[in-house]
């Protein structure tokens, strides 16, 4: 059964964003990182047992950028955790889901992800993601 883990949401200043997010949620957020290999620095927030992901482009050229060129600011994926992300893989492939790329890599807070294209999702990008 899968949990949803994070909601991941596109925006052009972490900065300012993560100022808005810790007023709604009167909290900062709980961890702020770089993904080199994805071109984001991302900040995480609590919130009950899922979280928010507040993304920032760090490269032109970044899947977040764009996205924020394209359609601007705003949700940008949904992420599910799973155990066997590998088997999770296998299974939504065999059952005619899209996979972007090759298979899990490492993403922020220290999860294995990899992602569903949205025309296979009913146009939501979709992220599978395990604990390392």
């Amino acid at each position: 059964m899968l949990e949803l883990e994070h909601i991941g949401i596109a925006v052009k200043d972490l900065a300012e964003a993560n100022k808005r997010y810790e007023v709604l949620f009167n909290a900062p957020p709980y961890k702020i990182e770089k993904v080199e290999n994805e071109g984001v620095t991302t900040s995480f927030f609590k919130v009950g047992r899922t979280k928010i992901e507040l993304l920032e482009a760090n490269k032109p050229d970044s899947p977040i950028a764009k996205f924020i060129e394209k359609r601007g600011e705003g949700i940008h994926h949904l992420a599910y955790a799973v155990n066997d992300i590998n088997l999770e893989i296998k299974r939504m492939v065999d059952e005619g889901f899209e996979l972007i790329g090759n298979g899990p890599q490492k993403g922020a807070d220290n999860k294995l992800v990899c992602f569903f294209h949205p025309k296979t999702m009913n146009g939501v990008l979709t992220e599978l993601c395990q604990n390392q």
